[in-house]
């Protein structure tokens, strides 16, 4: 983990996407190659930490039944 990977607990996935965004605009103002690869550790720490969120909520849906498959289900009845 990169020494200034905050923690991610408290923000929301506008915040990470909003991070992101932030560190790829500074990755280009950049000429620097060692200060770009720190800037991609931290990219993809965050990006990493959205793609965990996205799957574990994918995971509760599905153990729920509140998939999207299921709810087009619903509302396509074929006969």
């Amino acid at each position: 983990m990169h020494p200034l990977f905050e923690n991610t607990q408290d923000l929301t996935d506008n915040d990470l996407e909003e991070k992101i965004i932030q560190l790829n605009r500074k990755y280009w103002q950049t000429p620097n190659a060692e200060v770009q690869n720190q800037i991609t550790l931290l990219i993809d720490s965050y990006k990493l930490e959205l793609e965990t969120r996205r799957t574990n909520q994918k995971l509760i849906n599905d153990a729920m039944g509140n998939d999207d498959k299921s709810e087009l289900d619903k509302l396509i009845k074929v006969r």
